[in-house]
């Protein structure tokens, strides 16, 4: 972060190499499936996470959504999904691999300005 205004630059800049490099490797329709394809896991793992939760039990009244919607939801994010063409999953995939770069070395940053500021 920028010390002054605290802006997250080098997000900035991740993201904006991202969006670059996908919009200089396809068209908008390329990447418009790549960006469904993702969401879809989103969707998936949102409603995996409602049928997990429902298993915990809490002292107050709150919402609780009937078992059989997030089911189909499910089965409908594993129909999408199974539509997709095998050039947008190596292109999610390799998305997915950029971000998972970029976690580590953020974590790697972080673990090596944390053991310097503590000697």
């Amino acid at each position: 972060m920028l010390p002054g205004r605290r802006t997250p630059w080098v997000a900035i800049v991740a993201t904006t190499a991202v969006a670059i490099g996908l919009t200089l490797t396809g068209d908008l329709a390329t990447l418009a499936t790549t960006v469904v394809l993702l969401l879809l896991f989103v969707f998936l793992s949102t409603n995996v996470s409602v049928l997990v939760l429902r298993r915990d039990h809490v002292d107050h009244d709150h919402f609780r959504a009937p078992v059989v919607l997030p089911v189909l939801a499910i089965a409908s994010c594993v129909l999408l999904l199974w539509q997709q063409e095998a050039g947008t999953w190596l292109r999610a995939a390799v998305m997915l691999a950029v971000g998972v770069v970029l976690y580590l070395l953020a974590r790697v940053t972080r673990a090596s300005t944390a053991g310097r500021r503590g000697r």
